[in-house]
């Protein structure tokens, strides 16, 4: 099962003064949205989202189908398959994709024993 490109969501107070100082560690921005409140830093390989007023709790993030230079790979495993595995390995999906038809963009949200969330987010 391959989930994909890592990265991790935090949730930030001030969006600005969290690009500052994560440009301070040598991250660049290469995605997101400043005026939707998101942005994706990158230093090397490693990947940082950074998010204010969306969530809670930092989370952990997979994409399937995405390298991590944020490509997208011929073959994956869809989050629908994931989730499947996962149920039947005896996880439990705290939100799945039954809304989300049979192809194409899910995700699914699962917890780790110590409350931590973990999305895997399908962008095709």
């Amino acid at each position: 099962m391959d989930l994909g490109m890592f990265s991790i969501s935090l949730t930030v107070k001030d969006l600005a003064a969290s690009k500052a100082f994560y440009e301070k560690l040598g991250f660049e921005q290469t995605g997101g949205d400043f005026e939707a409140n998101y942005l994706i830093m990158m230093n090397g390989e490693t990947v940082v989202g950074l998010f204010h007023g969306m969530f809670e709790k930092n989370i952990l993030t997979f994409n399937p189908g995405l390298t991590l230079e944020g490509k997208q790979t011929e073959s994956f495993t869809d989050v629908r398959d994931i989730e499947r595995t996962l149920r039947e390995r005896g996880v439990e999906i705290t939100h799945g994709t039954e809304e989300a038809g049979d192809s194409g963009p899910a995700h699914i949200v699962v917890e780790d024993p110590d409350g931590n969330p973990i999305l895997i987010d399908q962008f095709f």
